[in-house]
C-alpha cells in the first residue's frame, strides 16, 4: 500500500499499488490532487512565491523571485537505459571487477549512481540489502538486479552474464589445461598474484570508505557496522551473517521508531521489476523443487556415485544455503570436493586434490568478477578426474553454485515492489545496510592480513597496496590500469628479491 497526502488538507488517502511502481506519480493522482508530500511544499512555496498576502509581509520577508526564476528543485532524473548501454557499461565491469564482493559493491556504486545516474543511492542500497538477505553471492545478484529494474528479465540477464563471463571462461581453461602448471612452484607467479592481491586490497578499502560515508554516517549505524565487522572477524559460520542482518534490521526499527519513512517522490530510477507476482513466485516454487529432487536423488538412487548428478548436487546445495560470500563457501567447497578418510588422509578417489583446490583459489583471486567463478574449475577437474569432458563439470558446477542466488533475486524482485513501502522494512533498512558495510569492512582487515601472510615480500605488498589505494580513491585513475600496475610491481618484487 502507498500513503499519500492531500495537497488541500491534512487528510490521507490510502490506495492500492495496483500496476505502478512505488512513489509513481500518475496523472490521476495530479488531478484528484493527491501528490507527494515534498510536491505539495513545492507548490505551497510557489503559491507563496506568486501571491504575497500584504504589503507587510513584503517588507518583512526578502522579496521572492518570479516563478519562472525559481531555482530548480525538482527530483533527480535518472538515466533511461538502453541494451546498448548495458552492454556497453557492463562488459568492462566483467573485467574490472577485482577484489571481491566488497569491491564490487563500491564499483557498482561509484559507476552506475554517481558516474551514470541509472537509480538513486537508496534504491542501490535496497538492492543491497536485499542480495545480502539472500543466500547466494551478493554481488552477483545485484549486477543482475541493476540490469532488471532498468530493462526487465532480459537487462538484468545482460548485466549479470556480461559481469560474470571473463572470470568463468578463464577458470574453466584454468581447471582445463593449467590446473598441473598452477600446482609447480613458480616464483614469478607468486609475485604476479601477491601485487593483484595488494590492489584487491586497496579496492575493497575504496569501497568500503565511499559506503561507510554514505551509510554509517549516524551514531547507530556507525556502532551496528562495527559491532557487524567485529563478529565477521571473530566468527565465520554461516549462520552468522543472516543473524547479523536480522540484529541490524531489529536495532534500528527501535531506534527509529518515531520516524516516518513512509517512500515519497519518484522511482528512483526504477523502471521494471521483471516478472510479475505470480511469475515471481513460480521462480521461487521451482528453485525449492529442484533442490528437494537433486537432495533426495543423491542420498538414495546415486547415494554412492561421483556422476555429474552428484557434482550438481553439492554446489546447488551450498549455493542455497550460502550466506557471506566467497569467505564462507570456500570451507563449506573444500569439505565437499576434497574427500579424506577419518585420519584426515586424502583418499585416492577424491573429487580434487587439496594442492589444486588451494592452487586454483590463488588464481581465482587473481581474477575480475566474483570468487564463486572458482566453481568451473573445480568442476573442470572434477570431470576430468572421473572420465567426463571438463565442459560439463565446469557448467554443472558454475551453473549449480550460481543459479539458487539468482533464481531467488528474480523471484524476490516483484515482491520488494510491495513490501519496500512498508515502514517496518524502510526503517530497518539503514540497520541491514550498516551490517552489509561492517562485512565490508571486516573482509579490508582480513585481507590485508591475508595478503601480509601469505605475500612472498609482505612490506612490499602492503606498499602496493597503499599506491594502489591512492590511485583509485583520490587521483581517480581507471582501474584496470591500476590492476595492471600492480601486478607489474608484484613481478618488479619477485624480481628485485624485495622482502
Amino acid at each position: 500500500m502507498v500513503v499519500q497526502r492531500n495537497g488541500s488538507d491534512s487528510s490521507t488517502s490510502v490506495e492500492p499499488l495496483g500496476g505502478k511502481l512505488p512513489g509513481e506519480l500518475t496523472a490521476e493522482d495530479a488531478e484528484l490532487g493527491s501528490v507527494p508530500r515534498d510536491a505539495s511544499v513545492r507548490q505551497r512555496t510557489l503559491s507563496s512565491a506568486r501571491a504575497p498576502s500584504s504589503p507587510q509581509d513584503d517588507a518583512e520577508e526578502p522579496a521572492q523571485p518570479p516563478a519562472d526564476k525559481l531555482p530548480d528543485d525538482e527530483e533527480e532524473k535518472y538515466a533511461s537505459v538502453s541494451y546498448l548501454d548495458i552492454l556497453k557499461h557492463w562488459s568492462i565491469m566483467g573485467y574490472i571487477g577485482f577484489g571481491g564482493p566488497a569491491a564490487h559493491i563500491g564499483l557498482f556504486q561509484r559507476y552506475f549512481v554517481e558516474r551514470y545516474k541509472w537509480m538513486s543511492l537508496q534504491v542501490f542500497t535496497e538492492l543491497f540489502a536485499l542480495g545480502q538477505c539472500l543466500p547466494g553471492p551478493t554481488s552477483t545478484q545485484v549486477s543482475f538486479a541493476m540490469g532488471t529494474v532498468k530493462k526487465g528479465v532480459l537487462g538484468g540477464l545482460m548485466s549479470g552474464a556480461l559481469f560474470q563471463y571473463p572470470g568463468a571462461v578463464v577458470m574453466t581453461v584454468v581447471g582445463a589445461g593449467a590446473a598441473r602448471f598452477l600446482t609447480d612452484n613458480r616464483k614469478w607467479l607468486d609475485g604476479i598474484v601477491a601485487g593483484l592481491s595488494a590492489v584487491g586490497v586497496a579496492l575493497v578499502a575504496s569501497a568500503a570508505k565511499g559506503l561507510l560515508m554514505k551509510l554509517c554516517n549516524t551514531k547507530v549505524t556507525a556502532i551496528v557496522g562495527t559491532l557487524a565487522a567485529a563478529a565477521a572477524i571473530y566468527w565465520s559460520e554461516p549462520w552468522l551473517y543472516p543473524l547479523l542482518i536480522v540484529l541490524g534490521f531489529i536495532v534500528t526499527n527501535i531506534t527509529e521508531r518515531k520516524k516516518d519513512c513512509r517512500l515519497t517522490g519518484n522511482d528512483g530510477g526504477v523502471e521494471s521489476l521483471g516478472f510479475d507476482m505470480l511469475g515471481g513466485g513460480v521462480l521461487i516454487g521451482a528453485w525449492l523443487v529442484v533442490l528437494a529432487v537433486v537432495l533426495a536423488l543423491a542420498r538414495t538412487v546415486y547415494k554412492h556415485g561421483d556422476g555429474p548428478l552428484n557434482w550438481f548436487e553439492v554446489f546447488y546445495r551450498i549455493g542455497s544455503i550460502i550466506y557471506g560470500g566467497g569467505q564462507v563457501v570456500l570451507p563449506m567447497l573444500l569439505t565437499d570436493v576434497v574427500q579424506k578418510d577419518e585420519n584426515g588422509k586424502e583418499l585416492e578417489n577424491t573429487w580434487v586434490t587439496e594442492k589444486q583446490f588451494y592452487a586454483g583459489l590463488g588464481a581465482v583471486q587473481a581474477m575480475p568478477g566474483p570468487l564463486f567463478n572458482f566453481s568451473a574449475y573445480l568442476g573442470c577437474i572434477i570431470a576430468k578426474r572421473n572420465g567426463y569432458t571438463f565442459i560439463l563439470g565446469a557448467v554443472l558446477a558454475w551453473f549449480g553454485l550460481f543459479s539458487p542466488g539468482v533464481m531467488l533475486m528474480f523471484g524476490v524482485l516483484p515482491f520488494w515492489k510491495r513490501f519496500r513501502t512498508w515502514q517496518i522494512y524502510r526503517r530497518g533498512l539503514p540497520g541491514m545496510n550498516a551490517v552489509g558495510v561492517g562485512l565490508i569492512l571486516a573482509s579490508v582487515f582480513k585481507m590485508t592480513l591475508d595478503v601480509w601472510r601469505i605475500s612472498p615480500f609482505p612490506n612490499a605488498s602492503l606498499c602496493i597496496a597503499l599506491f594502489a589505494f591512492t590511485a583509485v580513491d583520490e587521483l581517480k585513475i581507471f582501474e584496470p590500469i591500476v590492476v595492471i600496475c600492480g601486478a607489474l610491481l608484484g613481478l618488479l618484487g619477485w624480481g628485485a628479491k624485495l622482502d
